[in-house]
């Protein structure tokens, strides 16, 4: 069954230019058939790009760690050079109805 995905994350570098298409271009490689949305915000500052993602939708993992797992094997070095800091919620689809837990 398919988990709600919450993912945040942060990625910084010297400004250069377009890091918000580049950080988009990442993110369309690595959740390559996964159904996920990103929202992506960013911010130049005292010579510094910020890119401040939001990710969410559906995705296989059962939880933080199987995401952390997935992210690891797949992303490129440079998402793993930008990046600053992450949050992740996984929410597992529960077996049963909502109200009774059976059906």
């Amino acid at each position: 069954m398919n988990s709600e995905t919450y993912l945040d994350f942060c990625f910084i570098r010297a400004a250069t230019g377009n890091f918000k298409d580049e950080i988009n271009e990442l993110f369309k490689k690595l959740f390559k058939g996964i159904r996920l949305n990103w929202y992506l915000e960013e911010k130049t500052e005292e010579g510094i790009e910020i890119v401040i993602a939001e990710v969410k939708g559906m995705s296989k993992w059962q939880s933080e760690d199987e995401a952390t797992d997935y992210i690891e094997g797949h992303a490129d070095e440079a998402f793993w050079s930008y990046l600053q800091g992450y949050k992740m919620f996984i929410y597992p689809a529960k077996k049963g109805c909502s109200s009774c837990g059976v059906n």
